[in-house]
């Protein structure tokens, strides 16, 4: 099956995560991200652009699929529009992000406030990341 993609839309949605991550983990929640993951705002202050490259590549693979998440929903649901847009990137954060995050609380001792820190982060993220890849499908 062709799926139309709208590339410029990927890459659009891509900067989202980017443009708050650097809200969440500073202003908003940075210094409790930081105490709980028992790392220092200094050491990410000093991260190597190298990383924020990384998560860039991520973010755009995020992008990707979720657009195909959309697509598919309105192929065969019929569903378009913001609230699908916001819908999906819901359910794609609570189906598939917050499960797997679960380890860095179940295996590595974490607390259940970094986990809820994390996981939020991603449901804002998909869900604004959904609303502009529905806009621009």
């Amino acid at each position: 099956m062709d799926v139309p993609i709208n590339y410029f839309a990927v890459l659009v949605s891509a900067l989202i995560p980017m443009a708050l991550g650097f809200f969440w983990y500073g202003p908003m929640f940075g210094k409790a991200w930081a105490h709980f993951a028992g790392i220092s705002m200094d050491s990410m202050q000093k991260a190597p652009p190298l990383n924020y490259a990384i998560m860039f590549v991520g973010a755009l693979v995020m992008a990707y699929v979720l657009d195909h998440n959309l697509i598919f929903a309105a192929t065969y649901m019929r569903a378009s529009g913001i609230s699908a847009g916001l819908e999906a990137g819901i359910w794609n954060a609570i189906g598939f992000v917050a499960p797997a995050a679960l380890g860095v609380v179940l295996w590595e001792n974490k607390s259940w406030k970094l986990w809820a820190i994390n996981v939020g982060y991603y449901v804002v993220s998909l869900s604004l990341m959904g609303i502009v890849l529905a806009i621009w499908q």
